[in-house]
């Protein structure tokens, strides 16, 4: 692949496979195409497959292509297949395995299809031809992506399949010494069995490595067994206790450098000037690096490069628009007005139902969501050697194949002669699908011809985040007599962040990435906003807003603001209605009985009063992904701003591989969706966010964690996502609460943001 072609899931290339259609599936399925693994066996190892080895002694090493960043994918996706191969669970490791064609994303290729394609077309993407097409094009070009909670989605039956495969070439080594069918053997915690005999993996994987697999694979007939679906034990957790784990920082390498960077405001800047005397006259500085936009310090250490980059004082200029939050709500504001819109959804005839005044009451409300930061743990870093015109990178990233076509790119190299070692992340929460570093480290690499680690500061990390899109959402509804929804409009005004994204995975630079965006239609940016609930008469349209700040996915995307919009504004027409809010929602929950089930059960167990005036309890649910959550929260404002004393939660989510790792992600997000509620967000004035450093972003500490008592329902339903579920409807149910404690609505959020 050539460094300045095209990768990924191109808008050309999906617009060619739909222009040619049914020819183009055609030629491509007498395409002869044959991917081999990637997996590599060490010494006494033996593969079987892309995604599974296993060694002589008995260890059995699964591949894992997708991201951790303490989701616990590496656990859940080995789970799968250790399960479906008999494994002990204490003799399984797990192995990071670079992009390749066998593991593409095609569940969120097909979701995210809307932001490669123009328009409504992409909305098609989910079957048919268009459907084909996708798939095909994400194998194709190594659609290997960690997003959206789709791994389980996308992996379980590969995974399943991985371990029937190699069971079954074990049980037909064991047949052979035995003399019997195949069929006949079965498998134990690392043994094929057949009555009384017994013999160990180990002792049978030379034999069934030069095996046949049958046709077709052999899959137990459920998916739960002794490992998939229970609890199991962290597979990462006992290396991330003894710090034996290695992050993008750990990383350390023979007559390796560190360096620091600085860029400027985010859009066109360019630097003008630094003062390289000042910076190299720090104790330990080897180098000072410029590019037209950013400038980096190359030392021994990474503080002496640091403080070298602080006293080099670097100026920058920047042309066009600077990013201003006043100035930001208003473009919101003028975009709901002014248009144009795009409608996602129509149905029935919403104004004739806003215009029976005589026979409804109209209701409107504006909903408005600051600018939200991620703030992993871990800032960015990645570390690089370039030697004899190849480039090693080890870097944490949910678009690898992107990162090494930015590192290729940026020095000018076949994308061929990057190789990617994938780490695993500090946290993510969607920051990791920013590949800038892998550039920088690149050029930094080249330069200095020596092995060199970057990692940003606090401050870096911040004011180049991709941030969640500001949001505006407007709301009309009308009423009937008997208190029902006769119609609702709904109206949200964002950037079209997924196109964004989108252009950036196929190699455009964030600025011109956003530029190509302006203006287009996003349906992943309404994600969300289509609620659950029986409404005969209803709208959803998207208003994109060119806004002069780089915005990215962030934990539940665009559910993370449609929820709040949805549920806190069917809060409100409960109350206007005079209908407990949790009888409203009900009545109109028709062919949705498992989102039923969720409202019902947390409402029993957190003790649900009716959020009755004083009562500080808020009630908000949410459908993601396949999955279903409803909350209760207990909530109040004290003189240090809003207390949350109590989350309750009940979450159907399908079918469950590790219950344990399922709670965590709950938990979790329900953290992640309180640190919305009251912070995780950032003004911009001037072109600067500003706040720089964690404490300023009102994260909740210990001290401000309620208690959180999740409880799921048992379920045989396909698996559903499980990462993002817990963030949405927290914030919604505070907000709720709090109007049942005090009796005042709030409709922005961080909630508090201009106090009451």
């Amino acid at each position: 692949m050539r460094a300045d072609g095209e990768s990924g899931l191109t808008r050309r290339k999906l617009l060619v496979g739909g222009g040619i259609g049914v020819g183009l599936l055609l030629a491509w399925g007498v395409w002869p195409r044959r991917y081999q693994p990637n997996l590599r066996p060490a010494q006494g190892e033996h593969l079987f497959g892309p995604w599974l080895k296993i060694a002589e002694d008995g260890k059995v090493i699964i591949g894992v292509p997708q991201s951790e960043s303490g989701q616990g994918v590496y656990t859940a996706l080995a789970q799968i297949v250790a399960g479906e191969l008999g494994a002990d669970w204490r003799s399984v490791a797990v192995q990071p395995v670079p992009p390749n064609p066998v593991f593409a994303n095609s569940v969120l290729a097909r979701e995210w299809a809307t932001a490669f394609l123009p328009e409504k077309l992409g909305l098609d993407a989910q079957q048919g031809p268009v459907a084909s097409i996708v798939n095909e094009v994400a194998q194709r070009e190594m659609f290997v992506i960690t997003g959206g909670s789709s791994s389980i989605r996308q992996f379980e039956k590969p995974c399943r399949e991985a371990g029937a495969t190699a069971r079954s070439l074990l049980c037909q080594a064991a047949a052979a010494r035995w003399d019997i069918d195949w069929e006949q053997c079965q498998v134990d915690k690392g043994f094929v069995t057949f009555g009384k005999k017994r013999i160990a993996f180990a002792d049978l994987v030379v034999d069934a490595a030069g095996l046949t697999p049958p046709s077709p694979i052999p899959l137990n007939p459920s998916p739960r067994n002794r490992l998939s679906g229970r609890d199991a034990p962290r597979l990462d957790l006992s290396s991330k206790v003894d710090g034996s784990v290695s992050f993008a920082g750990d990383i350390r390498l023979p007559d390796m450098l560190y360096a620091a960077v600085k860029g400027g405001p985010v859009g066109q800047t360019i630097l003008k000037s630094v003062n390289s005397k000042a910076a190299t006259k720090v104790r330990g500085v080897v180098n000072l690096v410029r590019t037209d936009h950013w400038v980096a310090v190359v030392a021994t250490n990474w503080w002496a490069a640091n403080k070298a980059l602080d006293v080099s004082a670097p100026v920058f200029s920047i042309k066009g628009r600077v990013a201003d939050s006043g100035n930001m709500g208003d473009n919101l504001s003028s975009a709901i007005a002014n248009g144009p819109g795009t409608r996602m959804v129509r149905l029935g005839d919403v104004d004739a139902a806003l215009a029976k005044e005589a026979e409804t009451r109209i209701f409107n409300a504006d909903y408005t969501i600051s600018a939200a930061v991620h703030a992993p743990i871990e800032t960015r870093a990645a570390t690089a050697e370039y030697r004899n015109g190849r480039l090693q990178l080890w870097l944490a990233s949910q678009a690898p194949q992107s990162a090494r076509l930015a590192a290729a790119n940026a020095i000018g190299i076949d994308a061929d002669d990057v190789t990617l070692y994938p780490v695993i992340a500090g946290g993510s929460f969607d920051r990791n699908f920013d590949n800038l570093i892998a550039a920088q480290i690149a050029v930094i690499a080249k330069e200095v011809g020596r092995p060199v680690q970057l990692t940003w500061s606090r401050a870096e990390d911040i004011v180049r985040d991709h941030v969640r899109t500001p949001a505006l959402g407007r709301l009309t509804a009308a009423l009937d007599r008997d208190g029902r929804v006769a119609g609702l409009s709904v109206r949200v005004a964002a950037a079209s962040t997924m196109r964004e994204l989108a252009n950036r995975i196929d190699g455009q630079s964030p600025v011109k990435a956003r530029k190509s965006a302006v203006g287009e239609f996003d349906a992943l940016a309404l994600d969300g906003a289509v609620p659950p609930y029986a409404i005969t008469n209803m709208t959803v349209d998207h208003f994109p807003v060119d806004l002069p700040i780089i915005t990215g996915p962030w934990r539940s995307l665009a559910h993370s603001y449609t929820c709040f919009f949805i549920e806190s504004f069917i809060d409100e027409l409960a109350q206007k209605a005079g209908i407990e809010p949790l009888s409203f929602r009900m009545q109109m929950l028709v062919d949705q009985t498992r989102l039923a089930r969720c409202l019902t059960g947390v409402a029993s167990m957190a003790g649900w009063d009716g959020g009755s005036s004083g009562s500080s309890k808020g009630l908000a649910c949410h459908s993601m992904r396949g999955s279903h959550i409803a909350i209760v929260a207990n909530a109040r404002t004290s003189e240090t701003g809003v207390r949350v004393e109590r989350i309750s939660a009940m979450v159907d989510c399908g079918r469950l591989i590790n219950p344990d790792l399922a709670r965590q992600q709950i938990e979790g997000g329900i953290i992640f969706g309180l640190a919305q509620a009251v912070g995780a967000s950032t003004d911009f004035a001037n072109g600067w966010p500003t706040v720089r450093r964690l404490r300023e972003i009102d994260l909740p500490v210990l001290a401000d964690i309620p208690e959180i008592i999740v409880e799921f329902i048992r379920s045989d339903e396909e698996p559903g996502g499980v990462s993002e579920l817990g963030v949405p409807a927290v914030a919604p149910a505070i907000a709720n609460a709090l109007f049942s404690a005090a009796g005042v609505r709030l409709r922005e959020l961080p909630l508090l943001s201009r106090g009451l």
